[in-house]
């Protein structure tokens, strides 16, 4: 519900004008930096919250 208040709230006008502004922000380079930085993170919240911990899962892959 809360992201089709977002979405219509959010044109395509102001997408393209967000990236923009992030992209001068940051430079071409930082940006697929600053992505595999959010993936990590977005793995490691959601392994979190299904209780499975890095060391359990590397336990597993050793057996």
């Amino acid at each position: 519900m809360m992201t089709q208040v977002l979405l219509g709230v959010i044109g395509p006008w102001q997408v393209v004008i967000i990236l923009a502004i992030v992209l001068l922000l940051f430079g071409g380079k930082k940006i697929p930096e600053l992505m595999k930085g959010l993936g990590k993170g977005i793995k490691e919240f959601k392994d979190g919250m299904s209780g499975e911990d890095a060391e359990e899962n590397k336990k597993k892959d050793e057996k």
